[in-house]
C-alpha cells in the first residue's frame, strides 16, 4: 500500500462509522466503474478502430466539414 492510501485511510478512520460506509460505498462504486469502462474499451478495440477508418476515409473523400465553433 502506498504512503498516500496509508494516509487517506488514517484520516478516514477518524470519520463516523455513518460517514465511513459512505466513503467506502463511494470509493467501491468508483473503482468497479473503472474496471467497467476499461473491460468495455478493451473488448471495443475493433469496433473503434473500423469507425476510426470509416471517419478518416470520409475526410479523404470530402464527405465531412470543417468544425468551426
Amino acid at each position: 500500500m502506498t504512503t498516500s492510501l496509508e494516509e487517506v485511510f488514517t484520516e478516514a478512520s477518524k470519520l463516523s462509522p455513518k460517514e465511513q460506509d459512505a466513503l467506502a460505498n463511494w470509493l467501491l462504486a468508483e473503482i468497479r466503474s473503472e474496471k467497467k469502462w476499461d473491460s468495455l474499451f478493451a473488448n471495443s478495440q475493433e469496433k473503434l478502430s473500423n469507425l476510426a477508418s470509416e471517419a478518416i476515409a470520409e475526410h479523404r473523400s470530402d464527405q465531412t466539414l470543417e468544425l468551426n465553433p
